[in-house]
């Protein structure tokens, strides 16, 4: 029983809550950050866009999973104070996640935070996920109730999406572990689908007719910011669309077989074991 401490950042949140889970089952104490009030001892409160409970959160801890929640279109303001922290702490390892195609401009927000984590002196992974499977059973699943459609904006682009469960998986395994020390990887699924392709899939397993309709970036931007969205991030929501659309996307890696030495899961694969989000 490992008795070292991970602090998690974005703990409740779709890939950070199976990190927690993870880190657990190899018996790693953990720290879960929340924005929210506390509800147990394992919980660790930060208001990441002011920074208050930043320093008391690294205490006893030895290793971090960094992330910028959804929310916040300048993600370097986010991480960088939690890499200069972790740096004045000298944690043993820090595991970052962006997202795919963030090195591409080295003056992206995201970007800057790699770099200053490279940079740093601590020992460090990056890892760059591509767009989630897990989306089409939260963020587009209205569409796809309501409507048998899925309502993006993602032109007939190939996307080599990936399950959040290997990001997770992924991302343990080099919190955990020195093999990999100091490298990135770029995260995909198995194969590139188009949106068409993902509706067939959906309709084979939920029985449903789906059908995917591809809407102007405004639709979206009208929704998100129905939402509660913060206009900025909305349009950086809709500036990874474009991208999408241009085939910037389309790419499959097998860094998930590299780290965990197996293939990353598929979407059909996904589509039966998540089929009652359709229903």
């Amino acid at each position: 029983m490992s008795k070292e401490k991970v602090l998690v950042i974005g703990a409740s949140g779709t890939v950070g809550s199976l990190i927690v889970q993870k880190l657990k089952e190899k018996g790693y104490q953990v720290s879960a950050a929340t924005s929210k009030p506390v509800k147990s001892e394992e919980q660790v409160q930060i208001d990441l866009a002011s920074g208050q409970g930043l320093k008391s959160a690294f205490e006893g801890v030895d290793r971090a999973f960094l992330i910028s929640p959804p929310g916040y279109a300048n993600q370097y303001e986010i991480l960088s104070p939690l890499i200069q922290e972790a740096k004045r702490r000298g944690l043993k390892k820090v595991v970052l996640m962006t997202a795919f195609g963030a090195n591409a401009d080295e003056s992206s927000p995201f970007r800057r935070a790699e770099v200053e984590l490279e940079k740093s002196g601590l020992n460090y992974n990056i890892i760059r996920p591509n767009w989630f499977f897990q989306n089409f059973s939260t963020y587009w699943v209205s569409g796809i109730k309501e409507h048998n459609k899925i309502l993006v904006p993602a032109g007939t682009a190939k996307v080599s999406f990936i399950d959040v469960r290997d990001i997770a998986s992924t991302a343990v395994e080099l919190l955990t572990s020195d093999e990999f020390a100091n490298r990135d990887f770029d995260l995909t699924g198995p194969e590139s689908l188009d949106h068409d392709q993902i509706a067939e899939l959906i309709s084979k397993v939920s029985g449903k007719s789906v059908t995917y309709e591809e809407i102007k970036p405004e639709v979206l931007k009208e929704g998100l910011l129905g939402a509660g969205f913060p206009e900025d991030y909305v349009d950086f929501m809709l500036l990874i669309f474009g991208y999408l659309r241009e085939g910037y996307s389309a790419d499959v890696t097998d860094s998930v077989k590299t780290v965990l030495g197996r293939e990353a899961i598929g979407f059909e694969q996904y589509s039966r074991e998540f089929k009652g989000s359709w229903s």
